[in-house]
């Protein structure tokens, strides 16, 4: 916790129900008004890579938990993957503040295997994704 933010309980709750209950696809996480905590965003089971994307902000930071599903030899396969999305556009601020605040939430998470930094669209896409994560599956 270097910057001083806690998580919010919602944020591990809401993440078991991913994890677990495999209902909801994604969470995406963000700062309190005040600074003071991380908090849900957003969660969704919308299957959409793409309106997972969107949910992304252009010029904004976030963080986001995505249960990636994809065939590798013949196989359904499912990777919990954390997303820092810190975007080239966003006030160096806000970059610094999600980059010192990322491990509270991350360490907070557990059975998370894939972690993904973005910085534009192509590092969160669908293709960069699935490569990623086909490429350590047993």
């Amino acid at each position: 916790m270097a910057s001083g933010v806690s998580v919010a309980d919602n944020c591990i709750t809401t993440f078991k129900e991913l994890k677990l209950g495999k209902k909801i696809k994604y969470i995406v996480y963000n700062l309190s008004s005040d600074l003071t905590q991380i908090v849900v965003a957003k969660s969704s089971e919308e299957p959409d890579y793409d309106k997972f994307l969107a949910d992304l902000p252009e010029k904004e930071c976030r963080w986001a938990v995505y249960d990636f599903a994809f065939e590798k030899d013949s196989a359904k396969r499912n990777k919990l993957c954390f997303i820092s999305w810190s975007p080239d556009e966003a006030k160096i601020k806000s970059k610094m503040l999600f980059a010192s605040s990322r491990d509270a939430l991350r360490r907070s998470l557990d059975g998370i295997a894939l972690e993904i930094q973005g910085t534009d669209p192509t590092e969160v896409s669908y293709e960069t994704v699935h490569t990623k994560a086909s490429s350590g599956a047993r």
